[in-house]
């Protein structure tokens, strides 16, 4: 009885590191897809002014972009801890397991993105003929990140 009740606490006691890491794994995801979603956000309100959905607003146009550029500030690493791609959590992230088999190809998109970025910055408030290639050039850059990196579907 007394070894039953203690390979029985034993279990539990190793089991508990795994959940909790399998939690961390789980977190980290969430925390990466809500620094996206945020972009998301941003980025679709001037998707919507370059493509004539919304009436084009300068000073909206310029907020959204100022938003991406500060989101620029905050250093996501520590969002793509190796351990939470979709081979390792499935269901709770479509990042690509290609994402750490190619870190330098990630930083390179990165790189291209914020470049995009500053000259989209530039012109947001001058007007829906300025934004319009900008956003598309910035949209780019994401969709390449996306292609490579990150699954359709859960």
């Amino acid at each position: 009885m007394k070894k039953s009740i203690l390979a029985a606490l034993a279990a539990c006691t190793l089991a508990l590191p795994l959940a909790a890491q399998a939690n961390e794994a789980e977190n980290i995801a969430a925390a990466r897809q809500g620094y996206y979603k945020l972009m998301g956000l941003d980025m679709g309100a001037l998707a919507a002014m370059a493509k004539g959905d919304v009436e084009y607003n300068a000073e909206a146009a310029k907020l959204h972009a100022a938003n991406l550029v500060a989101l620029t500030g905050y250093s996501p690493k520590g969002l793509y801890a190796p351990g939470t791609s979709n081979a390792d959590i499935p269901g709770k992230t479509r990042a690509l397991p290609a994402i750490w088999e190619d870190m330098a190809g990630v930083s390179a998109k990165g790189k291209a993105y914020h470049e995009a970025l500053m000259e989209l910055a530039a012109v947001a408030g001058d007007g829906r003929a300025a934004l319009a290639p900008a956003v598309g050039k910035l949209g780019g850059t994401c969709k390449s990140c996306h292609d490579d990196y990150r699954a359709k579907d859960f």
